[in-house]
C-alpha cells in the first residue's frame, strides 16, 4: 500500500446568499449620488427674480420650459434662448411649443402651459418677443419662475 492515497478534489460552491444585499447596495449607493437634472444649461443658469408669493407647478408633464439668459462666452453679448438642451431664436419657439403638443388631448392641450425662466438681467423686450410667438399659436397661459423671499428679509 502506498503512502499517499490520492483523493477525489471537488471545488467547492460559491455561496451566493449575499449577492441580493450587494446588488441592493450598489443600487442604493447610485441612486443617492446620482443627480437627477432635466435640462443642461448652455447658457449662464439663470438668477431667478424673488418674489413673495410662489406656486407650484401642478401637472409637470404640461408644462414647456423656455430659458433665457446669458451667453457662458463673455464675447457674446445679448439674451439667449434654451429650449431643452439648445440654443435657439425667437422663431424656434413656436415649432417648441407645437412639439410638446404632439400626442397630447384637447383637454390637455387646453392645460398646458408656459414657464419662463428668465435671468434677472435679461431684457423685457426678448420675453416680448417670445410672448408674440406665443400669443400667435394660442398658448396663452404663461408662468415666470422666481425664487420665494423669506419671510425674515
Amino acid at each position: 500500500m502506498s503512502k499517499f492515497k490520492k483523493q477525489n478534489k471537488t471545488v467547492p460552491q460559491i455561496s451566493t446568499a449575499s449577492l441580493p444585499d450587494v446588488v441592493f447596495m450598489l443600487l442604493f449607493f447610485f441612486m443617492t449620488v446620482t443627480s437627477m437634472r432635466e435640462t443642461e444649461f448652455k447658457i449662464k443658469e439663470p438668477i431667478l427674480p424673488n418674489a413673495k408669493s410662489v406656486k407650484k407647478v401642478e401637472d409637470k408633464n404640461l408644462v414647456s420650459t423656455i430659458y433665457i439668459g446669458k451667453s457662458v462666452n463673455e464675447g457674446t453679448s445679448g439674451d439667449l434662448i434654451q429650449l431643452n438642451d439648445k440654443i435657439a431664436q425667437v422663431s424656434d419657439v413656436r415649432s417648441f411649443i407645437m412639439l410638446n403638443r404632439v400626442g397630447k388631448n384637447d383637454d390637455d392641450i387646453s392645460r398646458m402651459s408656459t414657464v419662463f425662466k428668465a435671468d434677472k438681467g435679461t431684457k423685457l423686450g426678448t420675453v416680448a418677443d417670445i410672448k408674440k410667438e406665443l400669443r400667435e399659436i394660442d398658448a396663452l397661459k404663461i408662468a415666470y419662475a422666481a425664487s420665494q423671499t423669506r419671510k425674515d428679509q
